[in-house]
């Protein structure tokens, strides 16, 4: 008798979590308001005019002290050699007051090292960290028209706690 079997998902490669140097940050929060701006006018959510200059001002609203902001941690992600292949922002409060749930503000892979796993390593890595900070969950928002995220979120089980749904008339 045939039996077929499933094959179990390759481990993700090994990720670490160090903290931002000063010149990752300063670099970073350019291009974290480029494509956090770019993805609000694409889901019409902001017009475009203005949409940089609300990102870097919303964003530096919740880091008033850079990288040195209480209860955010900023972390660039690294393989065992120390090469970077990523960064997170996570908030130790939840943007809403949910207790005892983290959030993440911004999760990335370097696009040299996309479609390796290297994701879901930096997504358990950022779990662990919350973990570490004695949380019991992290929540983060995704653009429906980000697919990928999306199918990395949902495999690793993640499950949606809201939606925001739109008909465009």
């Amino acid at each position: 008798m045939d039996h077929e079997t499933a094959e179990a998902a390759p481990e993700p490669p090994q990720v670490a979590l160090r903290p931002m140097t000063q010149a990752e940050f300063d670099r970073w929060q350019v291009e974290l308001a480029d494509e956090y701006a770019a993805e609000q006018v694409a889901a019409g959510i902001w017009p475009a005019r203005g949409a940089l200059q609300r990102a870097l001002a919303e964003n530096a609203r919740l880091l008033p002290d850079g990288i040195d902001t209480a209860r955010m941690l900023l972390r660039t992600a690294v393989l065992p050699g120390g090469e970077p292949v990523g960064r997170a922002w996570i908030g130790l409060d939840h943007p809403r007051g949910t207790p005892e749930v983290a959030f993440l503000y911004d999760i990335e892979v370097v696009p040299e090292q996309r479609g390796r796993g290297i994701g879901r390593g930096v997504l358990r890595a950022v779990e662990d960290a919350v973990r570490e900070a004695g949380l019991a969950a992290l929540e983060l928002n995704v653009f429906a028209r980000n697919s990928v995220a999306v199918a990395l979120y949902t495999s690793q089980g993640y499950e949606v706690v809201t939606q925001q749904l739109r008909r465009w008339l």
